[in-house]
């Protein structure tokens, strides 16, 4: 199979050029720019929800209530630290650290639009801090770091409830991540390159997310199982966890984790507007305009999409319940990632057959004997109690004297206590 053409080789050349004064620039944008994003998505979110929910939501701080993101903030500043006292107090201290940097590094390679002059100069850039030939894969190191935060937090502040939800966490961040990156191999499959500027520069025709409508999917479904977002919020189910892995955290450490939560939700928002919807290049109807990709209106048209996803992260939060947590890991496990390697192989033979031509049957019949075999498990797959749940009932009942079915419904709960007459 010959070598897939690299979109991006143009597209990298034009970094490491820029003068310090430019990219210093470039930092500070990108960093107020998430800043902004994030105090204006938590406004938006509580006001969306109260719409839902026939609320008015926050109004009162600045016009239409858009200060209140800042106050809240000036608040959980100002709030009393408070430190448990079987706190590991440096891993304590560094924790939401750790969680919050990595969500500010991965827009390092983000495009927000096209080569574009820079005012009051002669200098030429584009419009991304950097890029790199596997750009992609370093979005999705750093997302990865963000989880140790996560998981030291919930060890060091000795508590149970921040372990359990530290642990789930980890498991819930491994399981989706393995879908979120399988769903991305057919990109890179299609594009040729692995760096944003490429990917983006391959969608000048069709947005992938049209072509690889499954892959859409699946990182979208992903995406929010990776952010711990509702309904996968499990990392910090309150009705069984307090608060999750933050449980032992308030001030400023505890603002940390809210703003790393909101800021992965950027980023991930901008890697799918970047992978699927053509990254800054204009909607349909706007590209039929001669300058819609090019100069500063890219960045808007960028902004948009990610808006559109953030919109689709609240609505989610605001509509569906939490799912259990063996629900969540079953339907990762069993359902996406066996999902996400079909549609693979499925797209990798198309790409081998359209980039060669006919070839040898022997690789089309074992593809398509792959996918099969896949499915074929997937059939044997499903819940091995369906059918002995009342078996179980009645020996679990046998074994210790009552009716009460702490498990009824799939999930353990303790039988309720018979109430006890109040003695005066």
């Amino acid at each position: 199979m010959p070598t897939l053409p690299v979109a991006s080789d143009h597209q990298l050349n034009a970094f490491g050029h820029d003068p310090w004064w430019v990219i210093l620039i470039k930092v500070v944008l990108a960093f107020t720019i998430l800043l902004v994003f994030t105090l204006f998505n938590i406004w938006l979110e509580r006001r969306l929800v109260a719409r839902m929910q026939n609320r008015l939501g926050p109004n009162v701080h600045g016009p239409f209530g858009l200060l209140q993101s800042l106050a809240d903030g000036v608040k959980l500043m100002l709030k009393e630290d408070i430190v448990p006292r079987a706190a590991d107090k440096v891993i304590y201290i560094a924790a939401p650290l750790l969680a919050a940097i990595p969500a500010f590094m991965a827009v390092a390679v983000i495009p927000f639009g096209p080569v574009v002059d820079v005012p009051f100069s002669d200098v030429t850039t584009p419009l991304q801090l950097t890029d790199l030939p596997v750009g992609v894969l370093y979005i999705l190191a750093i997302a990865s770091i963000g989880v140790y935060g996560i998981v030291l937090a919930g060890w060091s502040s000795g508590s149970t409830y921040s372990l359990l939800g530290a642990l789930r966490s980890s498991a819930q961040v491994i399981s989706y991540e393995v879908a979120m990156g399988l769903s991305l191999v057919a990109v890179f499959l299609y594009a040729g390159s692995m760096s944003t500027s490429g990917i983006v520069a391959a969608q000048s025709d069709w947005w992938f997310g049209v072509i690889l409508f499954p892959s859409f999917v699946i990182y979208t479904i992903s995406m929010v199982g990776e952010t711990n977002r509702a309904p996968f919020d499990l990392a910090e189910a309150e009705g069984e966890l307090v608060g999750g892995f933050h449980t032992e955290y308030s001030s400023i450490k505890f603002a940390f984790f809210f703003l790393a939560e909101y800021i992965n939700m950027v980023t991930v928002s901008m890697l799918a507007t970047t992978m699927f919807l053509g990254g800054w290049r204009a909607p349909w109807p706007l590209s039929l305009w001669d300058g819609a990709n090019s100069g500063y209106w890219p960045v808007l048209w960028f902004l948009g999409k990610v808006m559109f996803f953030v919109f689709i992260f609240v609505w989610l939060r605001g509509t569906l319940p939490r799912l259990r947590y063996d629900q969540f890991m079953q339907f990762g496990w069993k359902w996406l990632i066996p999902g996400a390697l079909i549609w693979t192989i499925l797209v990798a033979t198309v790409r081998a057959v359209t980039l060669e031509g006919p070839i040898d049957q022997r690789y089309l019949l074992g593809a398509a004997a792959a996918a099969v075999l896949v499915v074929v498990l997937l059939s044997f797959v499903g819940d091995d109690d369906s059918d002995d749940t009342a078996e179980k009932a009645e020996k679990r009942a046998a074994r210790t004297g009552s009716d009460d079915d702490a498990f009824a419904g799939g999930y353990p709960v303790p039988p309720v206590r018979e109430q006890e007459s109040i003695r005066g």
